[in-house]
């Protein structure tokens, strides 16, 4: 159903910004609400300025962050600023240094400086989120030369939407100091039957991970998906035309070739493309016995190994990367592979080792032939003309 795919790829549906899709999904609603409650314990929000899908996901990953910000001051920054909007009305003017007393009044802990580029920086950020998201409109004036200068003024407007910013806890919560006291109250407040709670943690997983992997000897979540794979891949199919890929140590959903999303991995970028490439080479010596998986289907590697690896893809593949990454320093391009590898649940690094897991197997890609045989020609050229 594209109306539930669009509710799941965007996070919200703003009426303002696109009537006729606001009202092809509102109308569309039912077909699938039931799906969304018990499946995934999912609610929707609907009033006259939009629609949006409250996405909680199964377990917390490291790439769910918002992807602007670089800190833990920005966050705070957006929950300040979410703060001020409070106070003010629907289409309310006010300025941006009424903005900036108010962050420098209410942040915890630090000193807010203005004068400090990196603090003037961080709030850019969060206001071209802000604005980005709906939730501010710009009037007059740019923020970004407030990057440069703390005496800049912009007007802005509130257009109301920042009070569905964020979710309405049943709980008080400013006792938590970690993520995982809300994936524990979270499961409190879905339901009191266990059953229950492991279907939609189930369901979850597998719609907002990359991947899921079996975690222990014993894992309820992923037993349940096992046993109940039937009824997941009727639902996958019927409601969003996905695929269920389980395999002994983990399960996926895979997109067919005529569907993509905002976020999704290969997205054709030339990072995506190395990582295919790089899962290629892992697979490539695990058939040749260069590396040995364990019993769980995990390699164990050194970091220098992992290393070793990285300078090799590059020699192999490097002429048909971008300019950017075929000119990148080699420890840049290397941190970059692992972050992103870490950050898809391929990888896992620790202080002394590297951990290949299952879903580099899954999805692997390397150039055609000729692209190599023509580059071993190039090589063998360029070393005659030496």
């Amino acid at each position: 159903m594209k109306e539930l795919e669009l509710l799941l790829d965007n996070f919200w549906i703003i009426k303002d910004e696109d009537k006729e899709l606001f009202y092809q999904i509102k109308d569309a609603i039912p077909e699938f609400k039931n799906f969304l409650a018990e499946k995934l314990g999912y609610h929707i929000i609907q009033n006259t300025q939009l629609i949006k899908l409250e996405k909680i996901p199964g377990k917390a990953e490291a790439w769910m962050g918002i992807q602007e910000f670089d800190s833990p001051m920005e966050y705070a920054f957006l929950c300040l600023l979410l703060m001020f909007l409070e106070d003010k009305g629907k289409e309310e003017q006010f300025v941006l240094s009424s903005i900036t007393e108010f962050i420098e009044a209410n942040y915890p802990g630090e000193k807010i400086d203005w004068t400090l580029f990196r603090h003037r920086k961080s709030l850019v950020k969060v206001l071209r989120f802000a604005t980005k998201m709906g939730m501010l409109k710009v009037d007059d004036g740019d923020e970004s030369k407030f990057t440069n200068d703390a005496s800049t003024e912009v007007l802005y407007e509130n257009t109301g939407l920042s009070r569905y910013f964020t979710r309405s806890f049943s709980m008080n919560i400013l006792n938590y100091t970690s993520y995982k006291d809300f994936e524990k109250e979270e499961e409190l407040d879905i339901d009191k039957d266990k059953g229950v709670i492991r279907r939609q943690r189930a369901y979850r997983k597998l719609l907002m991970s990359p991947v899921v992997y079996k975690e222990g000897d014993f894992d309820p979540d992923f037993d349940y998906i096992k046993k109940q794979r039937s009824s997941i891949e009727n639902d996958l199919e019927k409601y969003l035309g996905l695929e269920l890929h389980v395999h002994k140590n983990c399960a996926m959903v895979v997109l067919p070739q005529n569907k993509t999303y905002k976020s999704i991995f290969p997205d054709g970028t030339t990072l995506n493309d190395i990582i295919l490439q790089m899962n290629y080479m892992i697979t490539n010596m695990v058939k040749t016995g260069k590396l040995k998986p364990d019993n769980d289907d995990i390699i164990t590697i050194s970091k220098p190994f992992f290393e070793t690896m990285v300078k090799e893809l590059k020699a192999l593949n490097s002429a048909g990367w971008s300019k950017e990454y075929r000119e990148m320093d080699f420890e840049k391009l290397y941190n970059e592979i692992i972050h992103f590898m870490e950050m898809l649940n391929m990888i896992k690094v620790s202080e002394k080792e590297i951990k290949i897991l299952p879903l580099c197997g899954k999805v692997v890609g390397r150039y055609p032939d000729d692209f190599y045989s023509k580059e071993m020609e190039r090589e063998v050229a360029l070393d005659e003309a030496k």
